[in-house]
């Protein structure tokens, strides 16, 4: 079992590998404790290349690895995990190919009823956003911060605020029930990555241990 709670490292579009796993460790010396492989424009063997790096990189530091939206990489490389998006294929088939013991994450944008579904089904953590305007996603759907307290008051399952978060406003979603903050541009494009992480996950030992199990 581990703790899905704290910070969520989502890497930004990187094709210099080397670049990318540089970061990705700053991050993770600075407390990251989930990174998601996250690349929407590089081919299909370099993706691959940099989720087998990554993989490694973050099973040195014990931290899971996951990838963004695609079933098929997740499945090839070995990673921990998928996070599924609103086109990314049913949760249902993501479990028949990675097996029970793989995490899946799923975005449900500003949906209770729509989290509430994936937890029936099986979901090992759900997120919600953009809570703040995302320079990664400019038109994304505002989820408001009460979601956050509904969403703890209704699922059991570890909760994931995404969008827009920074230092100035990360702490209103930590305090309004966010077990875990997942961040792009927040992290990746600070000056020195590892104070980023390392401030950013200093704000949940401020906060009531919110993080929940997973089996």
């Amino acid at each position: 079992m581990m703790r899905i709670s704290g910070l969520y490292a989502i890497t930004p579009e990187q094709p210099d590998t080397a670049l990318l796993l540089s970061q990705v460790r700053a991050a993770l010396i600075g407390g990251a404790r989930m990174v998601q492989y996250r690349s929407k424009s590089m081919d299909a063997a370099l993706q691959h290349e940099q989720a087998s790096e990554l993989l490694e990189l973050c099973h040195a530091f014990e931290v899971p690895l996951i990838v963004n939206d695609s079933l098929r990489l997740a499945d090839l490389s070995g990673a921990d995990g998928v996070h599924l998006g609103r086109d990314d294929g049913s949760l249902r088939q993501a479990r028949i190919v990675l097996g029970s013991e793989k995490v899946i994450g799923v975005s449900c944008y500003d949906n209770l009823e729509l989290a509430m579904q994936a937890e029936a089904e099986g979901a090992d953590y759900v997120a919600f956003g953009s809570f703040f305007p995302s320079t990664t996603k400019p038109g994304a759907v505002t989820a408001p911060l009460s979601l956050l307290n509904e969403a703890k008051t209704r699922l059991s399952v570890p909760v994931v605020a995404i969008g827009g978060i920074n230092m100035e406003n990360a702490a209103s979603l930590i305090a309004a029930g966010a077990d875990s903050i997942a961040l792009i541009t927040g992290l990746f494009d600070a000056p020195d990555i590892q104070i980023a992480a390392q401030q950013y996950s200093q704000l949940f030992s401020h906060a009531p241990m919110t993080g929940q199990m997973l089996h």
